[in-house]
């Protein structure tokens, strides 16, 4: 909810999980956030990062690993692509 100003005024603004839109409830103590560090072409750090938010039944499964490579691997082609349609 928001007041007139546009503030968010809720309590609680519950998190989607980036592998499999499940919402991560506050009971969910299994589930992380994970930051990754965007790198130049020299592999320092440019002060960017991508956040994904990871469930507790990912990590349950085992899958947290291949779900981060598969995120990541779409998030590399998407912000390619955002490149590619600037530069035409």
């Amino acid at each position: 909810m928001q007041n007139e100003e546009g503030k968010n005024m809720d309590l609680y603004i519950p998190r989607k999980c980036s592998a499999t839109n499940r919402l991560i409830t506050a009971k969910d103590h299994a589930s992380v956030q994970i930051n990754i560090g965007h790198l130049d072409e020299n592999g320092v750090y440019t002060g960017q990062f991508t956040t994904f938010a990871l469930c507790g039944f990912i990590r349950a499964q085992g899958d947290a690993d291949s779900a981060v490579d598969r995120l990541w691997q779409k998030k590399k082609t998407e912000s390619s692509t955002t490149v590619e349609k600037a530069g035409h």
